[in-house]
């Protein structure tokens, strides 16, 4: 299959396989078929019984080298078996094996999205906002300064866009010091990164009232509240995995939770791997802010980047 452009949405028409006559065929040597409801104790445990043969035949493999002449022969013999009990759970939900392996590879594309020249990730390539007027456009470069300081003996954290402050003063809104209080920069990694986001777009006043039915759902408050919404659902997770400092790849669950939260919306054209990509320099990010306790942050939209530039002077 020939790797689709960057801007191009993947279609279940571009994916062909051709799986049903091999499930027609399996399913008439099926010698237990369901009777007067769904059976599925002998495909599953068949299923899980036939992988244990296939780990056997690699312990094999691994004992003896290229000695276990058979070894390929064995695999494919043993996948063949796995992938007959696999279509036979399927035939027995009623589903068809072309519409499970093209789901799976739009998922897939969807998750590893590859540029013509091999490379993961951006699909979108174009801003939401090109088509708006100049003042309804996000600024192609962002220069953030992101400011800790104590007042009348609470943290608080203010941010700055080109020298302009941006939204109010946060804390962190917890009982402990968790850096919640700097969470603005996952907003600005997903304007840089994705192009989107109705928070920024707010503090900025860069709303799209020229065309009021935009302006209501993309840039209001509902979408505004969903990438809330996100930002706290990744915080959390990230909690759980020191904050992504050295991590590459997220759960593909908190990826398709976001996809899902993300209905209907523009940003829906973003791939699960955009996401991830957004994700994961805006906590680079925010570890850094954190550390400092404060920096200087440069949202390069053309680039799709943010990056973390200095620390702040006293």
């Amino acid at each position: 299959m020939g790797h689709q452009r960057l801007n191009q949405k993947v279609t279940e028409r571009e994916i062909i396989v051709e799986m049903d006559l091999y499930q027609k065929e399996a399913l008439k040597t099926d010698k237990k078929p369901a009777a007067g409801g769904i059976d599925l104790i002998v495909p599953l445990l068949g299923l899980a019984g036939e992988t244990g043969e296939l780990l056997s035949e690699y312990k094999k493999y691994l004992r003896d080298g290229d000695s276990h002449k058979l070894f390929k022969e064995r695999i494919q013999e043993e996948l063949g078996d796995i992938l007959w009990y696999l279509t036979n759970v399927a035939s027995k939900f009623g589903i068809s094996l072309d519409d499970i392996a093209r789901s799976n590879i739009i998922k897939c594309r969807n998750r590893w999205q590859e540029s013509d020249e091999g490379q993961i990730g951006l699909t979108f390539i174009q801003s939401f906002d090109e088509k708006f007027l100049e003042t309804e456009r996000f600024l192609r470069k962002m220069e953030i300064e992101i400011t800790d300081t104590i007042e009348e003996s609470r943290v608080k954290m203010k941010s700055f866009i080109n020298g302009v402050q941006a939204g109010n003063d946060l804390t962190d809104n917890s009982y402990h010091d968790d850096g919640y209080r700097f969470h603005d920069v996952f907003h600005y990694a997903y304007v840089a990164v994705l192009g989107w986001s109705p928070v920024i777009r707010g503090l900025q006043k860069r709303k799209r009232k020229s065309v009021p039915h935009v302006d209501e759902v993309e840039d209001g408050g509902r979408a505004i509240a969903i990438e809330e919404g996100i930002s706290a659902m990744v915080f959390s997770y990230a909690s759980q995995h020191h904050f992504l400092e050295g991590v590459r790849e997220l759960d593909y669950d908190l990826l398709r939770t976001i996809k899902i939260m993300t209905q209907g919306l523009e940003v829906s054209r973003c791939s699960s791997s955009d996401w991830e990509r957004a994700i994961l320099a805006g906590f680079e990010a925010w570890r850094l802010v954190k550390s400092q306790k404060g920096g200087k942050l440069i949202a390069d939209l053309d680039a799709r980047s943010l990056t973390f530039t200095s620390t702040l002077t006293s």
